[in-house]
């Protein structure tokens, strides 16, 4: 098995970022979902609010990022270090997170974009976010504005199983990509739905190990075309009929980082797009 692609998504809800390696943080990979626009109430906004989100670029650079989207210039924005101090929520019932807010420059692009009063904030220690429910003993708790863990895994063979499905349907959505399921690193070379299997088992990728929590139960997200916006049945309703387990449509597997010892240092774990993924127990 080895890592076919890596994904990062530096704004939550934006358009993902391509990569060819990245550096393994306790709290997932580098410069993924670090940034977050949130409402009036300081509460997450996401494409299941705002599907125009799918054309929102942002391009990370040392110490900042640049955001892009039709129709808007582009904005230039350092991380904000010294900006307001403030707490947000990814979603209502989770715990409130510190962050710092990015200033009006970036709230006024957001509203010219989405149509509404929004902020966007930035993360600057996911140490103050942490997981809100216990982890594997072995891997931190740290958090970045993902939704329930630090890394998703996806398994090309179950994508190529699903879409089967779909053709046998008829159904006139298929094949889907596996952008609709916005995972952060792509395997191949597993069976279908393997990594149904590995949960509560470590699994070495590249230079790092990570500890298998749960299969993904996915939302309305995975219904939107990451490229155009519009938004379809699929693959929710797919999912209902072949992977429905205690009602959560399962796609994915959701990964703590672990910390193991006598490995690699959190400086030096990295992966990197061919490398190979292997099942530890």
């Amino acid at each position: 098995m080895r890592v076919a692609s890596i994904h990062t998504y530096p704004v939550k809800g934006c358009r993902r970022m391509d990569r060819e390696t990245a550096r393994v943080e306790p709290w997932g990979l580098d410069g993924d979902r670090r940034w977050l626009i949130v409402d009036e109430h300081g509460v997450g906004l996401t494409q299941r609010q705002h599907r125009e989100l799918v054309t929102m670029r942002a391009a990370p650079r040392p110490g900042g990022l640049t955001l892009e989207a039709p129709g808007l210039a582009p904005l230039d924005l350092a991380e904000p270090t010294g900006g307001e101090a403030i707490k947000v929520r990814v979603f209502p019932g989770r715990p409130p997170a510190p962050v710092r807010a990015a200033g009006p420059e970036a709230d006024d692009w957001l509203n010219r974009l989405l149509g509404r009063t929004a902020r966007l904030v930035w993360l600057g220690d996911p140490t103050g976010n942490l997981v809100p429910w216990p982890v594997p003993a072995g891997s931190g708790a740290e958090l970045s504005f993902a939704d329930g863990s630090p890394l998703l895994l996806a398994n090309a063979a179950s994508l190529d199983a699903f879409n089967d499905w779909l053709l046998e349907s008829g159904s006139t959505e298929g094949p889907l990509p596996m952008s609709r399921f916005r995972p952060n690193v792509v395997v191949s070379g597993a069976a279908p739905w393997a990594e149904g299997t590995w949960v509560g088992r470590r699994i070495r990728i590249g230079g790092a190990v990570f500890h298998g929590v749960s299969e993904c139960g996915r939302c309305l997200v995975a219904t939107i075309d990451q490229e155009t916006g519009e938004r379809g049945r699929e693959p929710l309703r797919m999912l209902a009929a072949r992977r429905n387990v205690g009602q959560k449509l399962l796609f994915g597997l959701q990964m703590t980082v672990r910390a193991e010892p006598g490995g690699s240092s959190p400086e030096g774990r990295t992966v990197s797009v061919g490398d190979t993924v292997e099942v530890l127990d």
